[in-house]
């Protein structure tokens, strides 16, 4: 079982601690697959099952998104970083996930029809232990190492940025066992991926390796090895940090919008978002840092409290 430092609060940036309050602390359960630590305004969520190359059990698409939810709500940090240990990011689904759901499947007892009703709304939540990266408030950034096969690539598809070592590779391995893809990669991947490239992975079941995703845009960066690369993302990390969360938060708001709607769409809604958000008073205090040659200080986001938001 994996140690989770997490109830602890949020350091907050250098050269905000005299004038900012303290940022929320928040108070997570221990984990069985992850674990989940607090520094410089970033939460780090540490995928930690190396013995099994990190495959996904059925604790963990209950852990998972619980940890990413709660942080995102919380605004118990400003940037949210996924990493992995061991040699690999993920190898994807538990075996005995898909033991599981075949069993229920093969089942006689039950109508087909109903069991299909009830698997959808099963593969929903599944879906939503990425998609609440995509719908978090704060930007995710994911450090890939080794392989990140089937739901790795779900899972990585789902944050804004992702990084990875020169061992990486990111395999489609849905088609490999006869199944399509159905957490997140299609939809996600084929903003990130050229057309013909997505769709020869998808039939093939290929690797695409590290520096053919960098040449393609899907990774940012490739690094020599784990802890250079986690150096690295974490000093973007902080970079993010220091800017104000409402300007950082709304932005990856409006990029998501404008990934599902036109650009005449995505300029109205801006002019709509912008008469509510626009703060004259973090524009001021953005100029006043830069003079003073100081980091800036920015209120955090509130957190939120269910429908009352109190």
């Amino acid at each position: 079982m994996s140690t989770n430092h997490n109830a602890e609060s949020v350091s907050p940036t250098p050269g905000t601690a005299e004038k900012t309050a303290s940022a929320a602390v928040l108070s997570l359960p221990e984990f069985e697959n992850i674990s989940v630590s607090f520094a410089d305004q970033i939460a780090h969520v540490v995928l930690n099952r190396p013995e099994k190359r990190n495959a996904m059990n059925k604790a963990f698409w209950v852990e998972f998104p619980s940890a990413i939810n709660a942080i995102s709500e919380s605004a118990a940090a400003r940037v949210i970083v996924v990493s992995s240990t061991g040699k690999h990011f993920s190898a994807g689904m538990d075996l005995s996930v898909f033991a599981e759901a075949g069993s229920s499947f093969m089942r006689g007892d039950q109508d087909p029809y109903i069991h299909a009703e009830a698997f959808r709304h099963h593969l929903h939540l599944l879906q939503e232990t990425f998609s609440c990266l995509y719908n978090a408030r704060q930007p995710v950034l994911a450090a890939i190492q080794g392989g990140a096969i089937g739901a790795g690539v779900d899972l990585s598809s789902a944050c804004d940025m992702r990084y990875c070592t020169e061992d990486a590779f990111f395999t489609i391995q849905e088609v490999n066992i006869g199944m399509v893809a159905d957490v997140g990669t299609f939809p996600r991947v084929t903003r990130q991926l050229p057309d013909g490239l997505l769709r020869e992975l998808a039939y093939t079941g290929r690797k695409l390796e590290a520096a053919e995703a960098l040449a393609c845009g899907f990774v940012n960066k490739v690094f020599e090895d784990h802890k250079s690369m986690l150096d690295a993302v974490m000093a973007v990390a902080r970079q993010i940090a220091v800017n104000s969360p409402l300007a950082v938060s709304s932005s990856k708001h409006v990029m998501n919008y404008a990934a599902d709607h036109s650009t005449e769409d995505t300029l109205r809604y801006l002019q709509a978002l912008n008469a509510g958000i626009l703060a004259p008073h973090h524009m001021m205090e953005s100029a006043a840092a830069k003079m003073q040659q100081r980091a800036p200080v920015y209120p955090d986001l509130k957190a939120l409290n269910g429908p009352w938001n109190e």
